[in-house]
């Protein structure tokens, strides 16, 4: 019998009580290409840190060629033979290209110095076979984000590796070069490789892996051939639902699902192009209306957002709030035209944990309530006033640092800090991510109210149950398109999944399994 390349027996791992991981087993073959799926949240990243030597498990046991793996390090890990290519391109931009596919093990002449002339031409022969051609002379962070993608890969496979963890790696690249990455893979299969893929791109998961392994709130809910399942049973298995109902209920085409909606749009976007993560993206949000954007992770729902919002640049497209667009889109323009946006990770792209609720509320409205320089304390005072009442935000005091608060409350003061913008359009990110069951009911009854004092809102949740419930209309996305649209009766978790899972390339859905 062949020894397994990686053998995870029944690990679990624990951070500060919360349960990351419960008894989860996972076996990669040598010459075996293994999917790990799962939304956020499901463990993938922190089994792969486990497999790495980034955490030790609190139960159970990883094992490496037949033998307990004891790495107390990434590089112990790397250097046994086994190389991460993470979804974040983890070099050194200000190194040349040649220096970081060399990092950490350059060639050196006879007096021990670098030898850069044969760097410099090794590293082109390496690039080359993987049809990469640049100066490998240019500092790493002058190429674009694919290009560098492509040499960290490179990089972890010229290390002689016998597993290979591919952590969401075609995420930034475009569609030559996500063919060039799987023709690697490919390769990587005939040499023995062991690979284990983790992706959102159920596309890939079909057209080059072996087994898929589904994880879900920690726990390992299935492992299988892929060639024994289809789309729909893969995303009704991520997300927890049976798929026979699904099946019963079906969907109709994208095409079909379209229905005019009346009047003028508050909000209208226009084929957002962002390659490769959107792909001629169009919403339209009116008055009092709250539209959904559904969809697998990976699928284009937060970089929608964004592009809305003008925080990323655009290849093409454009947003109006009323008919009227800025020359120059961006954040700035997008607040004075009308449109706000709370962000799905509140931490780090929200609130300002040391500042209080105060400041908080108001850090946008600043400019409007300045005066020859000063900034007004009654008129921050009225409005911080105004929003703890209306939002209903518990704290001692608008001086308490909001990081004090609880998660809900937090969410509560981001929502503030929007609607003293007076916004037409309301963008909500994940808006009851991480907040106890009573505090998501109470931001999803505000969500009702603010649409029907006559705002549009834009809700983004990874719950369907969320979308299902708050939402008239729901755009389903998948791989940066919208793939369906579905209102009125239609808008059920059933019609959004069925939806997620058509696609060709796949097997038929309706198939025996």
């Amino acid at each position: 019998m062949t020894t397994s390349a990686i053998d995870v027996r029944s690990v679990s791992k624990h951070f500060a009580g919360v349960r990351a991981l419960h008894d989860v087993s996972l076996e990669l073959h040598p010459g075996e290409v293994h999917a790990l799926v799962g939304e956020n949240g499901a463990g993938k990243s922190t089994l792969i840190k486990l497999i790495t030597g980034v955490y030790r498990p609190d139960d159970g046991e990883v094992r490496y060629l037949g033998e307990p793996a004891t790495f107390a390090h990434p590089r112990d890990a790397q250097a046994a033979g086994i190389s991460t290519i993470y979804q974040e391109v983890n070099l050194v931009p200000m190194r040349s290209v040649a220096g970081n596919l060399y990092l950490g093990r350059e060639p050196t002449n006879r007096f021990g110095l670098i030898d850069f002339r044969r760097m410099h031409r090794e590293a082109r022969t390496i690039l080359a076979g993987y049809g990469i051609a640049v100066d490998v002379r240019r500092k790493l962070g002058e190429l674009g984000l694919g290009v560098q993608q492509m040499i960290a890969v490179a990089r972890a496979l010229s290390t002689d590796a016998r597993v290979v963890i591919m952590d969401e790696p075609t995420s930034s690249l475009e569609p030559r070069e996500v063919d060039l990455l799987l023709d690697v893979v490919e390769l990587l299969r005939r040499r023995q490789v062991a690979v284990l893929y983790v992706t959102h791109k159920l596309d890939e998961v079909f057209r080059i892996c072996d087994r898929v392994t589904v994880l879900r709130d920690g726990r390992r809910v299935h492992t299988g051939p892929v060639a024994g399942t289809t789309r729909l049973r893969l995303v009704a298995t991520m997300l927890g639902r049976d798929v026979d109902q699904i099946r019963r209920h079906g969907a109709t085409t994208f095409d079909d699902q379209q229905r005019e909606v009346t009047g003028t749009p508050v909000l209208r976007a226009e084929g957002l192009t962002r390659r490769p993560l959107l792909d001629g993206v169009s919403v339209e949000v009116h008055a009092g209306e709250v539209v959904g954007l559904a969809g697998l992770l990976g699928s284009g729902r937060t970089e929608t957002a964004k592009a809305i919002f003008g925080l990323d640049g655009l290849d093409a497209g454009t947003v109006s709030v009323d008919g009227a667009s800025a020359r120059r889109w961006n954040p700035a323009a997008a607040i004075r035209s009308g449109i706000g946006m709370v962000p799905e990770d509140r931490k780090s792209s929200g609130i300002v944990g040391e500042l209080s609720v105060r400041d908080n509320i108001v850090l946008a409205a600043l400019p409007r309530l300045t005066t020859a320089g000063f900034v007004s304390r009654r008129r921050q005072d009225e409005i911080v006033d105004t929003f703890i009442k209306r939002l209903r935000i518990k704290a001692s005091s608008p001086d308490q640092r909001v990081r004090e608060l609880s998660g809900g409350n937090q969410q509560k003061v981001l929502l503030a800090r929007m609607l003293c913008l007076h916004p037409k359009v309301l963008i909500l990110d994940e808006p009851t991510r991480g907040i106890d069951v009573g505090a998501k009911a109470e931001i999803q009854s505000l969500i009702s109210e603010l649409a029907a004092l006559g705002l549009g809102v834009l809700l983004i949740s990874s719950e369907l149950e969320e979308v299902v419930e708050g939402a008239g209309r729901v755009l389903v996305l998948r791989d940066g398109a919208v793939v369906g649209m579905l209102r009125g009766d239609d808008v059920n978790e059933d019609h959004i999944m069925h939806t997620i899972a058509q696609a060709s390339g796949a097997p038929e859905d309706n198939a025996d399994v």
